[in-house]
């Protein structure tokens, strides 16, 4: 089955941070993608986001508007609206 991609923006792009807005439908998703750097979500607005990760799991994780956390370099997965609104964040990728 075919998914709506997600759409985004990179609103800063410097020496030190690249920061993207996300914007999901109903659904969409990025697609299959490696992180090559740490990096940062905060949520705009409610999101259900579903992982598909390497190896065939999944896993759905909510969260509020305003909530924020942080990875390692190196994730891998495919994230997904599994609501029934429209989702955003924003990611704050970290150059060192």
């Amino acid at each position: 089955m075919s998914r709506p991609q997600a759409t985004h923006e990179v609103l800063v792009d410097d020496a030190k941070v690249r920061v993207t807005r996300w914007d999901f439908a109903p659904g969409a998703e990025t697609g299959w993608h490696r992180h090559g750097m740490d990096y940062v979500v905060t949520t705009l607005t409610p999101c259900a986001f579903l992982l598909e990760e390497p190896g065939g799991g999944t896993r759905r994780v909510d969260m509020e508007a305003g909530a924020t956390y942080r990875r390692d370099e190196g994730v891998e997965h495919n994230v997904i609206n599994a609501g029934t609104l429209p989702m955003s964040f924003v990611e704050t990728e970290l150059k060192n």
